[in-house]
């Protein structure tokens, strides 16, 4: 016979369902346990020896650690990653601000004004400024 035939019979499906339970399960924790992490080292208001101490019960004792941190901070956390997101927002709206620069365009009220202007002057014609026109409010 063949081994995959075996291998059905020594691994029913509720077993396969409990192995991929217990693999979502940790996967979920290892991903607080890295959000955890980011959270000591982004919270301002902590001092040095306190997110040492907090690193060190966290990676020492994992799961104590993130379980006495989620309860101990956890409050807090979601208004610390909002602040973090809007700070980096913040930094990205100013960099393309900076790098764009702020060209000094005119209203369409003023660009329309100075064209009156011009015509009036006769330095256009009449279908030169309708086409002008067209294009400023277009």
């Amino acid at each position: 016979m063949n081994a995959y035939v075996y291998l059905a019979y020594d691994y029913p499906v509720l077993g396969a369902f409990w192995t991929a339970v217990w693999i979502f399960m940790w996967v979920l924790w290892v991903l607080l346990l890295f959000r955890v992490i980011a959270d000591i080292f982004r919270d301002d208001s902590l001092g040095g020896w306190a997110k040492t101490g907090w690193l060190v019960l966290v990676i020492g004792l994992p799961f104590l650690g993130v379980f006495v941190y989620v309860i101990a901070r956890g409050k807090n956390m979601g208004r610390r990653e909002r602040d973090h997101a809007r700070a980096q927002q913040q930094a990205v709206d100013d960099y393309i601000r900076e790098t764009v620069g702020s060209p000094d365009y005119t209203s369409d009220v003023e660009a329309l004004a100075k064209l009156s202007e011009i015509r009036a002057k006769g330095d256009i014609t009449e279908d030169e400024f309708r086409r002008a026109k067209e294009k400023i409010l277009h």
